[in-house]
């Protein structure tokens, strides 16, 4: 896998959440993702729960800003450093985001391996 492909992916899975449309940030991954929410916690059994993390994003987030960048890559899985601005809506906090995602992709560039770590202030 090349680095382009995973800047692509990365790409379309950051604008699909600043745009806070949580269904086409779900086409980015394979319907059989490994999903880790949280690195300690077991990964989502199955893409309905997947699913459910994602489908309030645009009711509890917005003014939604981000950058990126691949810190390493290899053929099976790459580990990216991305940055974000938010607001919560709930209560307009205004939160900054650093994390990290390991990733893995399929031959159709969708996530088949997802997993973050992350520190909100």
């Amino acid at each position: 896998m090349n680095k382009e492909k995973y800047e692509n992916w990365t790409k379309e899975f950051m604008d699909s959440w600043k745009e806070l449309d949580w269904r086409r940030t779900l086409r980015t991954l394979n319907k059989n993702v490994k999903y880790y929410e949280n690195p300690i916690d077991e990964p989502c059994k199955d893409f309905e729960e997947v699913k459910k993390l994602w489908n309030v994003v645009a009711d509890n987030q917005k003014d939604i800003d981000y950058k990126f960048e691949i810190v390493a890559f290899n053929d099976e899985t790459c580990i990216v450093n991305w940055q974000m601005t938010r607001t919560m809506t709930r209560d307009n906090t205004k939160q900054e985001i650093d994390g990290i995602f390991q990733i893995s992709l399929d031959n159709e560039g969708k996530c088949t391996y997802f997993k973050q770590w992350r520190f909100t202030r």
